[in-house]
Formats: structure tokens, C-alpha cells, sequence
């Protein structure tokens, strides 16, 4: 079994997984078992490890909780404008990202949002910061978030709206619309024009 067959299964199973967590019908639930169990059948095979053994470390709920990641794409044009999209969630703000997904890397959550929710491809190029969403002054959410910005060069000049977006535009430091919160702050995006003028230079960390 080659490492993407296997990267595979365990991306389907964390999908099983979510199936899971937020369904309430009872039908969809015993499909997304089924194929959770098929997959730790699968793992069993291909590892040679009891399942007993796999569920403690590829299930978040029965393993240890480490903090969720967001993944923030921080994107210019040739007028020293950003880029952000306007959540359809609250009708404000943000730079293209979202939750880190199994089997991909954060340059290719950054890459997959960009051209998901503001239609433009885009290449991950540099690690700006790595902030904890708690000392950064940001509203309180259930989860402990750690939040990646990741600098990328944009590779086309076409936007367009995506799916759990309303519109996309390129914005200057001093005009920047009003902020979607949770997910980014004004200290945040300054922080990234910051890195733009050559300001900062070194990755920033909390």
C-alpha cells in the first residue's frame, strides 16, 4: 500500500469522524460508523496494529487535545493592497483560510483557501507568525487555536466569490474594511503590512 493510498484513509476516516460529531440523523450516523470502521479495519491491515492501539492516536476525542489550527493566507498585489474576502458567516472580513484539513500541509490549506473562497492561485512561499489565539486578543471560542499566517505570491489576477464568501477585494493599510474577529484582527493584518515594507523580517511567534 503506497504512502497516498494511506494518506487517503486516514483523511476519509477524519471526514468519518466529523460525520460524527455534527450529525444528528440517525441514518447518517450509522453510515459515518460504518465507515469509520472500515477505515481502522484497513489501518489495522496495512499497519499491522490493533485497532485498540489506533484509535488512541488518530481520534482526537479519546487522545491527548492539543489545540486546533487556522491557517491565514497573506496575499499583495502590485499596489501594496491585501487581499480579503467577506465571510457569508457574519458579513465581515478576512484573510483567505480556515481550519487545517488532514493530509494537507499548511502552504496547501493556504493554496486550497485562496482559490476556494477568493477564486485566485496563489503559492505559499513564507511563514510570517505563528500566534496562540488567546494572546492576541480576540474573542473567546470553545476551541484553543494556534493561528499560522503563511506570505503568498499570487500566481493569477482573477477573484471571485466562493461558497462561504460574499465578495473578495484587495484593500490599502489605511482602508481596511470592518474585521470578521474571530478570525483576524486590525493588529493582525497591520502586523502583515509590517512584513510587506520589510519593517519585520523574522517570523513573529507568541
Amino acid at each position: 500500500m503506497s504512502k497516498y493510498y494511506f494518506e487517503k484513509i486516514k483523511r476519509l476516516h477524519a471526514l468519518a469522524e466529523i460525520g460524527l460529531e455534527y450529525n444528528t440523523i440517525p441514518y447518517d450516523i450509522e453510515r459515518y460508523q460504518e465507515i469509520r470502521d472500515i477505515c481502522l479495519e484497513m489501518l489495522e491491515k496495512i499497519t499491522r496494529t490493533p485497532v485498540a492501539d489506533i484509535i488512541p492516536v488518530i481520534e482526537e476525542r479519546n487522545g491527548y487535545r492539543t489545540p486546533k489550527v487556522d491557517v491565514r493566507a497573506v496575499v499583495f498585489n502590485e499596489n501594496d493592497e491585501i487581499l480579503l474576502v467577506q465571510e457569508k458567516a457574519d458579513k465581515l472580513w478576512a484573510l483567505p483560510g480556515g481550519w487545517t484539513d488532514i493530509a494537507y500541509s499548511p502552504g496547501e490549506v493556504a493554496e486550497k483557501e485562496c482559490m476556494e473562497e477568493a477564486g485566485i492561485k496563489v503559492k505559499a512561499t513564507r511563514l510570517l507568525s505563528i500566534m496562540d489565539k488567546q494572546k492576541q486578543g480576540m474573542p473567546p471560542a470553545f476551541e484553543y487555536v494556534y493561528k499560522i499566517f503563511l506570505l503568498c505570491k499570487k500566481e493569477n489576477d482573477t477573484i471571485s466569490i466562493g461558497s462561504e464568501t460574499c465578495d473578495v477585494g484587495w484593500f490599502n493599510e489605511n482602508e481596511l474594511p470592518p474585521l470578521s474577529l474571530p478570525r483576524n484582527n486590525e493588529a493582525q493584518i497591520k502586523m502583515m503590512f509590517e512584513y510587506k515594507r520589510g519593517v519585520r523580517t523574522d517570523p513573529y511567534f507568541d
